[in-house]
């Protein structure tokens, strides 16, 4: 797992959620800005997470916890 602080609460917001969640949906959970620049880095992460075998990319830019 990659060390920030964004990271456990990533995964946290995708423990707590029914469904896959977005970018925008994530950062909103985080309490980020809903800013380009904060929705992107969050989609960054979301993809480093996906790369690592964390997350799955169930739809194009949904991302939900691997099974």
């Amino acid at each position: 797992m990659p060390e920030h602080p964004d990271y456990p609460h990533i995964l946290a917001a995708l423990n707590e959620a029914t469904g896959p969640l977005r970018a925008k949906d994530v950062c909103q959970a985080l309490g980020h800005e809903l800013l380009p620049k904060n929705v992107e880095g969050t989609r960054a992460k979301l993809k480093r997470l996906v790369k690592l075998g964390i997350l799955t990319e169930a739809d194009t830019g949904c991302f939900a916890q691997q099974q």
